[in-house]
């Protein structure tokens, strides 16, 4: 689903504070260090704990080869000031050709909480899945405890799922194309893409 331009590792995003590439051998200690962090596992639906320095070459290797196979884009989010550091993830992958729909996920080393840039690297890769793919809708699982989580989710324009499950510790927000677009249009940051001349019109 994903375009040739995204399946060469020197694509890369940046937003006002982060760059979003693809995850490297060089990032493995990074990412196990923070990634090990129980708070950090705790508040995903993906990451086990504990987790080591195998689990995080096993993941490096997983998401290249995703990027490669155009089945989805996890990019490592590095800030401006270390590009060669490794503070988190994101990605996308398809989850339904059929259907044209992709699942996100994305987390942030706690030393990195509270400076709201895991909504800068979710929306930057949003207009990825919007303008570089067919996806209709893009759907994000999230622990209904995990108010960061859903506080991303809102400011990127996902309508919040139902939470009065209570029995159910997971809920999934999913948003269409056209809500895309008009989260878009009332945002005030704007990516600029490495290797893209131009962005569509929207």
């Amino acid at each position: 689903m994903f375009p040739d331009l995204t399946r060469d590792d020197v694509f890369r995003i940046e937003t006002r504070h982060l760059w979003l590439r693809w995850p490297r051998a060089s990032d493995v200690d990074d990412f196990a260090r923070l990634a090990s962090d129980k708070a950090v596992a705790e508040m995903t639906t993906c990451l086990p704990h504990p987790f080591g320095s195998g689990e995080a070459e096993d993941f490096v290797i997983g998401s290249r080869r995703v990027n490669l196979e155009g089945r989805g884009l996890v990019l490592a989010l590095s800030p401006h000031s270390d590009p060669a550091a490794l503070i988190g993830l994101v990605g996308l992958q398809v989850q339904d050709d059929a259907a044209r729909s992709l699942m996100l996920g994305y987390w942030l080393g706690r030393p990195f909480w509270g400076q709201r840039l895991m909504t800068e690297a979710v929306a930057a890769i949003m207009d990825m899945a919007f303008l570089l793919t067919d996806a209709k809708h893009v759907h994000s699982p999230v622990r209904q405890d995990n108010a960061a989580a859903l506080k991303v989710l809102d400011r990127c324009g996902f309508p919040l799922p139902d939470l009065s499950d209570g029995a159910n510790r997971f809920a999934t927000a999913t948003i269409g194309r056209g809500e895309w677009l008009d989260a878009r249009s009332s945002a005030a940051d704007r990516i600029q893409l490495r290797g893209l001349a131009s962005l569509p019109a929207v």
